[in-house]
């Protein structure tokens, strides 16, 4: 099959910055891990992004304009980055800034305008990565599964599974991988609410090093209440918004002990997406910003059954990762090779996702 050197490019739900990573790649695994890095969003156009997605899928006079920042910031950033490590990709996946995401209306919104990044980059660009799923009835995420199951094949090895990978960002999100057994779902919060919760009290953008919530207590009866949320013990696949949840139940308390709540509330949920796997993992491979929280990597090994690790410890690039994702999406839409699955995201059938937008030159 064709090797291909792909860009991809994603920003999460915290907004705190764009994702950048160049494989080698024919779909199915990688022959290179090319640079990676982080490039951050101009401080206005992340607060108008956070903004925007706070208001649940209203204000959307605003998102047009936002999206053209949002397309700028991502030139530049892919510019410099291809500058300064020499790469000639032969495409881009430009996944976009999520603002909106509501399964269950078929609803998904990713600003940005791919053309216009292709014809700014000269490069052709994959763009809509979500939306084919989504019309064929899927949930339209989570999408990194697949590749979570090519790299077990080649960097983890199958005599660890079942095992799976737990992605902590501004959601928490799982891919379960036993042989050819694949699923995925959303859990829960996963940073979002104890960021916002730091933020709001001016003690930083996070919870540095969980020293934070390592010094407050938990609020059991609170913990007890959030935990009802019928989401939580929902079966998969399913998906959510940055805001199909609160972090309003820690009101009132202060700023360690609200701290110490929300990451516990974080630690329970994934303690109950366990109870939902056909299988016990014997391994959890953390991806994403919070495995960088010591508080919550030793709370998780204590809550789960299996081996909590980062995904570091097996030549993983924990933060790279879903931006490698994207590229390894963008090479298997190019192979004609699908990107989601019944187990992933609940679509009827496997579905290629994504569309290709050539420079209009």
């Amino acid at each position: 099959m064709t090797n291909w050197t792909i860009l991809g490019t994603i920003s999460g739900t915290s907004a705190d910055g764009i994702d950048l990573a160049v494989i080698d790649t024919d779909g199915l695994k990688v022959s290179r891990f090319g640079p990676a890095e982080t490039s951050p969003y101009r401080p206005e156009v992340r607060h108008f992004v956070l903004e925007a997605a706070s208001k649940k899928g209203s204000g959307r006079d605003t998102w047009p304009d936002l999206a053209k920042s949002v397309t700028a910031d991502h030139a530049a950033a892919i510019r410099a980055f291809l500058k300064e490590h020499g790469e000639t990709p032969d495409a881009v996946v430009f996944h976009g800034q999520t603002v909106w995401h509501d399964p269950a209306a078929g609803e998904t919104v990713q600003l940005g305008d791919p053309q216009a990044l292709a014809d700014s980059l000269l490069i052709p660009v994959i763009g809509e990565v979500r939306l084919a799923d989504m019309e064929a009835g899927g949930q339209g995420a989570p999408l990194v599964p697949v590749y979570h199951q090519a790299l077990a094949k080649t960097l983890v090895g199958r005599d660890r599974e079942p095992l799976c990978f737990l992605n902590i960002g501004g959601v928490s999100n799982l891919t379960y991988i036993d042989g050819e057994t694949l699923l995925a779902f959303d859990i829960g919060p996963g940073n979002a609410f104890l960021d916002d919760w730091v933020r709001r009290h001016g003690a930083g953008d996070y919870d540095a090093g969980g020293a934070i919530s390592a010094k407050g207590t938990v609020d059991s009866d609170r913990l007890k209440a959030a935990l009802a949320h019928p989401f939580l013990k929902e079966p998969g696949p399913k998906s959510l918004d940055r805001y199909s949840f609160s972090g309003e139940f820690v009101e009132g308390l202060n700023l360690e002990d609200g701290a110490a709540t929300l990451l516990a509330f974080t630690v329970e949920a994934i303690g109950l997406a366990e109870k939902l796997l056909p299988k016990v993992p014997g391994l959890w491979l953390v991806c994403g910003g919070g495995r960088h929280n010591p508080v919550l990597m030793r709370s998780l090994n204590d809550k789960l059954a299996g081996e909590v690790v980062s995904a570091d410890g097996y030549d993983i690039d924990g933060d790279a990762l879903e931006a490698q994702a994207m590229a390894f999406l963008g090479a298997r839409l190019k192979a004609g090779l699908p990107t989601t699955f019944p187990g992933t995201t609940g679509v009827k059938e496997p579905v290629v996702g994504g569309k290709l937008y050539m420079p209009k030159v």
